[in-house]
């Protein structure tokens, strides 16, 4: 089976970055000669990671031959470590990549763009996919911009469905159909969904539901919102009271709802848009489908993902420093990120070119399901201790889902603990 991007979409896009020792004051010196060096942090896990980056480098630097730009990466895994690090002592990268769900801990290191900044990157947000200025916006305050978007998914096994004699998750299906057909499918064994372990995997279904979110927009966390509360006591109940999910076996098992689905052992899971392609290429070989997630009373909203670069507070050269990120941004990038198929671009100019990138068998259906998905999504709202929330929630999970723990005492817990 092909490798899974599992997780959430900064992990699926890439790496993290901060190379310490000479990110000094944002700039690696001057390298250059007399002309600033800009440097840009971002993470990269493989070599084709740093190739698709040193890509959009190359663009950077041609489109600004008075400044140096210089790559810096590391892998995810050490990115938001050496970030703290540099960040305490003033030592970020000029431009530093960002995922839109790790900002609320970083924003003290971040500059907050004005009008007159994105006017200097020659960026406009009116010229990206509509909600996308909301990824890496914080209280009120833009602190970057995506090149990538993405939102959440519910993913088919078409051959378990077609033995069940139930139609496939459409356009416009509500949570009754959802409720349904992962019912018909839960048979012999096998169940009709995969629960997610996640934050975007367990909470998207939640979201959509009730119509709220754990969090304002304001950064205060409100987890324990009655509606939301209910929804997610839904959410948990396709264990303890539908039965049409299997319980998760272990805390480890972060993935436990994209792995039972891609093993054949539920018919449906959330996930996100990032894995489309390798979903319906599986090389366990069944037909796979994907569509928006079902509506409820409130309608379908999933929230929108990404990832993008920022600005440092204490960056020595602000001004080619926003020049460079309006390069990363620009359209040249884009249509590279595009035309990579390695994810959806953030501007809406360059998003044709992902789906021609795609395997014509899957390309109408891709298209159709995104630009459906797409058309109601929402800003994920966060608290500035949204990653230590996470990191207690997942493991607590468990509990949840084997009736050791009901919903709602877990979401009481975490807003007694973590509410601000």
């Amino acid at each position: 089976m092909k490798k899974m991007r599992i997780g959430g979409v900064a992990a699926a896009t890439g790496v993290a970055m901060v190379l310490t020792g000479c990110a000094g004051g944002g700039n690696a010196g001057d390298a250059g000669g007399d002309k600033p060096t800009i440097v840009l942090d971002m993470w990269a896990g493989s070599e084709s990671d740093i190739a698709a980056l040193e890509a959009q480098v190359a663009i950077a630097q041609e489109q600004n031959p008075d400044v140096t730009v210089k790559l810096q990466t590391a892998p995810w895994g050490d990115f938001f470590t050496k970030l703290t690090t540099n960040m305490a002592s003033g030592n970020m990268a000029c431009v530093t990549g960002m995922s839109g769900a790790q900002l609320g801990g970083y924003t003290d290191g971040f500059r907050a763009l004005s009008d007159e900044d994105l006017a200097t990157a020659g960026l406009d947000l009116a010229d990206f996919n509509p909600g996308a200025e909301g990824i890496l916006s914080f209280e009120g305050e833009l602190y970057g911009l995506p090149f990538d978007v993405a939102t959440m998914l519910v993913y088919y096994n078409q051959d378990k469905l077609d033995a069940a004699g139930v139609e496939a998750p459409g356009i416009g299906w509500t949570f009754d159909d959802f409720e349904q057909t992962a019912a018909a499918a839960t048979t012999d064994g096998s169940f009709g969904f995969g629960m997610g372990m996640g934050a975007y995997q367990w909470m998207s279904l939640p979201i959509a539901l009730s119509g709220t979110q754990p969090a304002d927009e304001d950064g205060s966390l409100r987890i324990d919102d009655p509606e939301f509360v209910d929804a997610a006591s839904w959410f948990s109940g396709l264990v303890t009271d539908l039965g049409v999910a299997a319980p998760v076996a272990s805390a480890s098992d972060t993935g436990w709802g994209e792995t039972q689905y891609t093993g054949g052992n539920a018919a449906m899971a959330v996930d996100g848009t990032w894995n489309a392609v390798g979903y319906l290429d599986n090389e366990s070989g069944f037909a796979a489908g994907m569509a928006p997630l079902p509506t409820g009373p409130h309608g379908n909203a999933g929230p929108i993902l990404g990832s993008g670069y920022g600005i440092s507070a204490t960056c020595e050269h602000p001004e080619e420093a926003l020049k460079v990120l309006g390069s990363l941004l620009s359209k040249d990038a884009q249509d590279y990120i595009a035309s990579s198929g390695r994810s959806y671009p953030a501007l809406s100019v360059s998003q044709p070119l992902y789906f021609e990138s795609i395997d014509e068998e899957y390309r109408e259906h891709v298209q159709t399901v995104f630009e459906a998905a797409f058309s109601s999504t929402v800003p994920l709202y966060m608290t500035q201790n949204w990653a230590k929330l996470e990191a207690y929630i997942q493991p607590n999970l468990v509990s949840v889902y084997n009736g050791q723990m009901t919903m709602a005492e877990l979401l009481e817990t975490a807003q007694a603990q973590f509410g601000n």
